[in-house]
C-alpha cells in the first residue's frame, strides 16, 4: 500500500483520532467521534468499522497502561476475564457475516437508556469501592455478562465501554477503576475485531494507524484527567456520553 495520503485528510484523521481517544480513554464511546471521521474521508462501512478496530486498540492499549501505573487497573482481578471478552469478540465479528447488525440496535437503545437512567438517580454509586467476593452464581453471570458485551462490541460495538463500566459498577467497584478494568476488557475486544477482520481484508492500514498514533495522545491525556480529578469526573462524563450515544443511535434508527 502506497503510504500517499492527502495532508487534510491526515489533520483530519489526527484530529478527531486524538478527542475519541480522549472520551474514549474515559468512558468509552469514542467511537461516536472516529467512525464518522472514517467515513468522511471516503472508507465503506465494514473498512471504516474495521479500521477504527485498529486505532481503537492503540488507544485502549496506551489507557490500559496509565490506569495500570496508577494503580486503578487490577490487573489480577481481570486478566482471568480477558479471554472472555476476546473470544466474544471474535464470535460477534464473524456473526456479522451471518445475521443483519441492525438486529441488535433496539436491544442496544434500550439498554443504553436502562444504563443511564439508572446512573443518574443512584447518585452515589461508584464514589467508593465496595468489592466483595462474588458467590460462584453472581461470579458466573458476571462472566456471562462480560462475554455478551464482547460479543457485542465484535457484532455492533456502539456503548461497549458504557456497558463494561456498568458491569464492573454492579459488582462494586467505583467509577475510577471500573473504567481502569473496563479499558483493559476493550482491549482484548478491539485485538480480537482487529484479528477478524485482518483476517477478513477490511482494514485500511495507513488510515488505522495514523489514527491510532493520534489515539495514543489522546488516550493518555484522557487517562490522566480521569486519574487526576477521579470518580465524580468519570461519572459526569459517563452519563454525558452514555446519553449523547442514546440520542444519536436512536436518532439514527429512527430515520433508517
Amino acid at each position: 500500500m502506497v503510504f500517499d495520503v492527502d495532508v487534510h485528510i491526515l489533520i483530519l484523521l489526527i484530529s478527531f483520532g486524538f478527542l475519541a481517544a480522549f472520551i474514549d480513554s474515559v468512558v468509552g464511546g469514542g467511537g461516536l467521534i472516529s467512525l464518522p471521521a472514517l467515513l468522511f474521508v471516503g472508507l465503506n462501512p465494514a473498512a471504516a468499522v474495521a479500521t477504527n478496530k485498529l486505532a481503537g486498540a492503540m488507544g485502549s492499549l496506551t489507557s490500559s497502561i496509565s490506569f495500570y501505573r496508577s494503580g486503578q487497573l487490577e490487573i489480577r482481578s481481570v486478566l482471568k476475564y480477558f479471554p472472555l471478552a476476546f473470544i466474544g469478540s471474535l464470535c460477534g465479528a464473524w456473526t456479522v457475516h451471518l445475521i443483519n447488525p441492525a438486529l441488535l440496535k433496539p436491544l442496544m437503545l434500550i439498554m443504553l437508556a436502562a444504563v443511564g437512567v439508572y446512573t443518574i438517580f443512584k447518585k452515589d454509586w461508584g464514589a467508593v469501592s465496595t468489592v466483595k467476593n462474588l458467590s460462584k452464581t453472581h461470579l458466573f453471570l458476571f462472566m456471562m455478562l462480560l462475554f455478551a458485551i464482547g460479543f457485542y462490541d465484535g457484532f455492533l460495538g456502539p456503548g461497549t465501554g458504557s456497558f463494561l463500566i456498568f458491569s464492573f459498577l454492579l459488582v462494586g467497584f467505583d467509577f475510577l477503576k471500573a473504567a481502569g478494568n473496563a479499558k483493559f476488557l476493550n482491549l482484548a475486544s478491539n485485538v480480537a475485531g482487529v484479528c477478524m477482520f485482518a483476517y477478513l481484508g477490511q482494514i485500511h492500514y495507513v488510515y488505522g494507524l495514523v489514527m491510532g498514533v493520534a489515539q495514543i495522545g489522546g488516550a493518555m491525556l484522557g487517562s490522566h484527567m480521569a486519574i487526576q480529578k477521579g470518580s465524580g469526573f468519570v461519572r459526569t462524563l459517563f452519563i454525558i456520553v452514555t446519553m449523547t450515544l442514546l440520542a444519536k443511535n436512536a436518532y439514527d434508527y429512527m430515520i433508517h
